[in-house]
Order: C-alpha cells, then sequence, then structure tokens
C-alpha cells in the first residue's frame, strides 16, 4: 500500500494546526469534525485543565530484543539455541515538552487500546489541559479516539499526512533503540522494564525538540505549565 504523499506545505499546515489548538475561544470542541454524532462530547467532570497548558508528542513504535538474545547464546558456542525473546505489543510513548512523560505497552494499537494509552497520560498530567501531537493512524482520526480524547481534556494535533518526521518523538525512539542495542535481557518483562527506564531517562531532554519549539511554538511558550 503507498504511503500517502506529503503536502509541499506541511510545515505551513502544521503551524496553522498548533495556533487553532492554543485558540481556547473556539464555540466547538477541538477534536470534533463535521459529521460527527453530537452525543458525549463533555469533559469528563473530575478532569480539571486550568493548570496551565501541556504539550507533548505521540507515537508507537515495536523496538525488539531479538539481535540481543541471540548474540548472548550465539557467540560461544553456535550450536546453543534457545528461544528469543519477543516484545508482542507495540510501545507507546508520550513525549512531553512540559508535564511528565510516559510509556505504556498496549496490547495492539486499536482504538480502544490507544484511548487506554490517552487515560494513562491524563493520569501522570493531572490538573492541566494537554495538547497532543500525533500522526494520522486510522485508531487517532477515528471519532471514537478523538471523543474521548476531548472527554478527558486532550486536545488533538494531527501532524500532516506523510510528515514523521514533524514528531520529534522519532528521535526518541531512534536514541532508545541504539542505547538498548547493547543490552542482553531474558525476558519481555526484562525488556519492557529497560525500555521504560531508558525512556524515562531520554525524555527529559527537550533537545530532541529543539527545532520543531523554534519552528512552532513560537509565541506559545509562555502558555506551557
Amino acid at each position: 500500500m503507498q504511503r500517502p504523499s506529503r503536502p509541499e506545505n506541511a510545515e505551513e499546515i502544521l503551524d496553522e494546526r498548533v495556533g487553532d489548538a492554543f485558540d481556547e475561544g473556539a464555540d466547538e470542541p477541538h477534536n470534533q469534525r463535521e459529521g460527527d454524532g453530537e452525543e458525549g462530547w463533555v469533559v469528563d467532570e473530575e478532569i480539571r485543565t486550568d493548570g496551565g497548558t501541556v504539550l507533548g508528542f505521540l507515537d508507537t513504535s515495536h523496538p525488539q530484543p531479538w539481535d540481543n538474545s541471540q548474540r548472548l547464546y550465539t557467540v560461544d558456542d553456535p550450536h546453543i539455541t534457545r528461544p528469543l525473546v519477543k516484545l508482542d505489543e507495540p510501545a507507546a510513548g508520550f513525549y512531553a515538552l512540559s508535564g511528565e512523560s510516559v510509556v505504556q505497552f498496549p496490547a495492539n494499537q486499536e482504538k480502544e487500546r490507544i484511548c487506554g494509552c490517552l487515560e494513562g497520560i491524563r493520569k501522570q498530567n493531572p490538573g492541566q489541559r494537554i495538547l497532543l501531537v500525533l500522526d494520522n493512524f486510522s485508531s487517532h482520526v477515528c471519532e471514537y479516539t478523538r471523543r474521548r480524547a476531548y472527554q478527558l481534556g486532550i486536545d488533538i494535533v494531527f501532524l500532516p499526512v506523510g510528515s514523521p518526521d514533524l514528531n520529534p518523538i522519532e528521535q526518541v525512539w531512534k536514541s532508545l533503540k541504539w542505547e538498548a542495542s547493547p543490552l542482553i535481557v531474558e525476558s519481555a518483562a526484562e525488556y519492557r522494564a529497560l525500555l521504560t527506564e531508558l525512556f524515562e531517562q531520554l525524555t527529559t531532554r527537550l533537545s530532541f525538540a529543539a527545532s520543531w519549539i523554534a519552528d512552532h511554538l513560537g509565541g506559545y511558550l509562555q502558555k506551557l505549565r
């Protein structure tokens, strides 16, 4: 299947969407689109969004420890075999410029699981409005996910199609895989713990998003908590 083409004005499209997201005076729910149903577009009663704004980037990745496990059991004797460790579920990361970053391991990328990740992001970032930048994967753009995000006080900023380079978390995943590559693990649970530790360490660095901040945040920096 051919990937959608990146528009020539992708940067300008993103600028416009970021500006729209920071415009809190809009009459309609930010995540609602023409043709969506009218029911359910209400922020949950327990959600507070008056403590400032958290902005972050969501993306899933599939890091695997296969090569590491194989190397462990073939260096000394190529005849020694052992089932390789495999991580079946994706890693879903939230890289926050302000607020708390978090990585989770949903069973799959279906809309119900993605909404579970949104709930995890909200749990780690109570009391603030959340602006969430992410791609146009089908379970992200569907009404079910957009409505649940709104209920959680999360406003979504979709990237232009075909523009993964405009999501700074891609660089976080690249660094995470590089740092994890020489490490040996013996179980999926151990690998998940390793990924969580590395993700928490890497996402303390704003350097992954330095150019994104300079290019797209502009005068909105003062609105972040």
